[in-house]
């Protein structure tokens, strides 16, 4: 008898663990309207155009972060944007890691990149952080650079501008025209990994515009 019921809480306990099945996916930014609508805020794009898409809102908070779960390709995925600013982004993808104990191949990361070419986006299985604060937080944080990133382009920095304050900039209306379209070509290479694999995301999504 004893022996049953400890069976049926280990169950109970592995059901909801989400080791099986469960994503997350998280989209790099800085918190605030101070930020809005600047280049190294597209991962943040990204994740609201999956929540608009899915008629979801990011309405919790938790792991220094505002996120929602959902459905999507019959796999339970973890909307996430880390509301720590960007150069402490781990600290709120492995809390929520640790939550909902999601192997690192499983947590997807959606980023800006100044090495892809506005307008484009790239779908990879793993890599080093390259100039990305964000990043160089998060594979810190979790330990492993082992996890699929999706990287929106915002193009290079203009000869003399500052780094920080290149990808601090707000999109021009011409700029927001090519990003909208990496950024949903984005939200379908996420789908792509979630109905099939990476392998077929990076096959489809990964070439120039």
């Amino acid at each position: 008898m004893i022996g049953n019921i400890r069976m049926f809480f280990n169950k109970k306990e592995k059901m909801f663990s989400g080791e099986e099945d469960t994503y997350i996916i998280a989209g790099l930014g800085n918190p605030g309207d101070k930020f809005y609508n600047t280049k190294h805020n597209a991962g943040f794009d990204v994740i609201d155009l999956l929540a608009e898409k899915y008629s979801v809102k990011l309405n919790k908070l938790k792991f220094k972060a505002v996120y929602c779960e959902l459905k999507i390709e019959g796999k339970r995925v973890v909307l996430l944007k880390p509301q720590t600013f960007m150069n402490l982004s781990g600290e709120s993808v492995s809390a929520a890691r640790s939550w909902y104990k999601v192997p690192e191949e499983r947590i997807i990361i959606v980023f800006d990149d100044i090495d892809i070419p506005l307008g484009e986006m790239r779908v990879k299985r793993n890599g080093s952080a390259g100039s990305h604060n964000g990043m160089k937080s998060v594979i810190y944080q979790l330990g492993k650079d082992c996890f699929p990133r999706v990287k929106i382009g915002i193009g290079p920095k203009p000869e003399g501008w500052d780094l920080a304050d290149y990808v601090l900039s707000r999109f021009t209306p011409d700029e927001r025209e090519k990003l909208n379209k990496s950024e949903a070509n984005a939200v379908l290479a996420i789908e792509e990994i979630l109905k099939n694999n990476i392998d077929t995301a990076m096959g489809k999504y990964n070439r120039k515009a």
